[in-house]
């Protein structure tokens, strides 16, 4: 294994979003914008649904990428423990692709999970490559309990869903 694969304090080099490309903390205004943007990406078969409700009770953990006055990409924080917290919708609208947004996205909730000192960054996905790519790795979803007792059980796909479960270990920087 090479030295540049053993490192999982950086992601992999990729594009910055484009000049105009305003990446912020969400508000309950935000909602519905973010509620949209998930239900057009479910509709590619790649997340599964929110409810608009729970969006705008938790709007705070989500960020946001704006570009003239519209919302074009979002993801959300989501503690599952005092260790583990996940990123949950991590959406980026089709127009916006390739471009270095859903990194942007990712980077800025790595920043935040930092922060928070959570231990651990976990992801259920259809498309495990991109994470992977970030240093993450797939792992047996059990190997995430606080996400099966938080969400799964109580979900109907539950057992069916199709996702993997992708963790990457937090660094954090003492002294």
């Amino acid at each position: 294994m090479t030295r540049a694969a053993l490192r999982t304090d950086t992601f992999a080099a990729v594009p910055r979003p484009p000049v105009g490309v305003l990446v912020r903390e969400a508000c309950t205004e935000d909602a519905t914008s973010i509620h949209a943007l998930i239900v057009e990406h479910q509709a590619e078969g790649r997340l599964l649904p929110r409810e608009l409700v729970e969006i705008g009770t938790h709007a705070h953990r989500f960020v946001v990428a704006e570009q003239d006055g519209h919302l074009i990409a979002c993801a959300e924080l989501a503690p599952l423990s005092r260790s583990v917290a996940e990123v949950r919708s991590l959406v980026v609208s089709a127009d916006a692709r390739a471009v270095g947004v859903g990194s942007r996205m990712l980077d800025e909730l790595m920043a935040r999970a930092v922060t928070a000192g959570f231990e651990k960054l976990c992801a259920f996905t259809h498309s495990p490559a991109y994470f992977v790519q970030r240093g993450f790795s797939i792992v047996p979803h059990v190997w995430l309990p606080e996400k099966i007792v938080t969400d799964c059980h109580r979900c109907p796909l539950f057992r069916r869903c199709g996702q993997y479960a992708v963790v990457r270990p937090i660094h954090h920087v003492h002294g």
